[in-house]
């Protein structure tokens, strides 16, 4: 059975109240259209599973301190950021089910709170003269614009394989839940081998989780965005790919062309839903999320039993079993 969040956030739960007072501090503002914008955000926060998993990760290797608060705070701030700037480039009105900054503020001033963000991120760690920790995320923020190019490049030619269906991934999603975990490490420890092996246990749970979200866009439940949206913004993602490769070459055809000329006609975006319902793409990218989520836990269970280690297995599992 799954754990609820607040069952698996028992072990920091003070930790997560320090994380959260140091997060709203951080974006403090005298402008007054920036404070309000801020509220509204911070007033529709996510699960906040990144500072949980870099909380535990620290936890993990050694005790939580104010060098893992900043890593949190800075990685949360830089995730804000990349989610203004991506519903800005994908014209997404919502966002967590509300209205999107770009909705309510238009996208030139969600492009300036967006790089506020990213800049206010810089600005902690740099204070704080945490530069093992800028160079840990600095890395996983240059992989995510690397991917989004490479993902912007494939959907105009509709082209991509499995190889780069997971290559886009790890770079757009895991390289900063990867960055977040490492970084959590790294406050924790100076054990480099420690630190990697933290980094690829988070890259692990990053796939995992993409490849959880990418499996919404089939579902039927609401979770948080439209059905098809994938579709829609002409990405290929790993149950499309598997009913395309597995699809006779006329239906392989009239795919495509619905992805490549009719993304926006709501009748064939169903017709496209349902031929991976019917092919088995749903099932065989769950099968691949499952694999990952175990090398996860293959690393996970190379710690001693403990508190944290308990949690991070919940966290994993609440990952890939959540419902939105």
């Amino acid at each position: 059975m799954i754990k609820s969040l607040e069952t698996i956030k028992q072990p920091i739960e003070e930790e997560l109240k320090i994380f959260e007072k140091m997060f709203q501090e951080a974006m403090q503002s005298p402008v007054p259209l920036l404070e309000k914008i801020n509220n509204y955000i911070f007033e529709r926060k996510g699960k906040q599973m990144r500072p949980m998993f870099i909380l535990l990760c620290a936890q993990l290797c050694g005790k939580i301190n104010n060098g893992t608060y900043h890593a949190a705070t800075f990685v949360e701030l830089l995730h804000t950021a990349t989610l203004i700037h991506d519903d800005v480039v994908d014209d997404a009105n919502e966002r967590r089910g509300s209205a999107s900054v770009n909705a309510l503020w238009k996208n030139k001033v969600a492009v300036t709170v967006g790089d506020y963000w990213f800049t206010q991120a810089l600005i902690i760690s740099l204070k704080h003269k945490q530069y093992r920790l800028l160079e840990i995320v600095s890395h996983a923020v240059k992989a995510l614009i690397e991917g989004e190019l490479l993902q912007s490049e494939k959907a105009r030619k509709l082209d991509i394989e499995e190889d780069i269906y997971f290559e886009i991934i790890r770079q757009k999603t895991a390289s900063l839940i990867a960055a977040g975990c490492a970084a959590g490490a790294a406050s924790a420890t100076e054990d480099t081998e420690l630190i990697e092996k933290i980094r690829l246990f988070g890259e692990k749970i990053g796939i995992a989780f993409q490849i959880k979200d990418d499996l919404f866009d089939y579902g039927t439940d609401d979770v948080g965005k439209p059905l098809g949206i994938d579709i829609k913004e002409k990405k290929m993602t790993l149950p499309l790919i598997y009913a395309l490769n597995n699809a006779t070459r006329s239906d392989k055809k009239r795919i495509i062309n619905i992805v490549k000329k009719h993304n926006e006609n709501p009748e064939k975006v169903n017709e496209v839903i349902e031929f991976v319902r019917g092919s088995g793409g749903l099932e065989y990218a769950e099968k691949a999320m499952l694999k990952y989520r175990a090398d996860a836990f293959e690393i996970l269970h190379s710690f001693s039993t403990s508190a944290a280690r308990e949690s991070l297995e919940d966290l994993v599992n609440f990952s890939t079993d959540r419902k939105k």
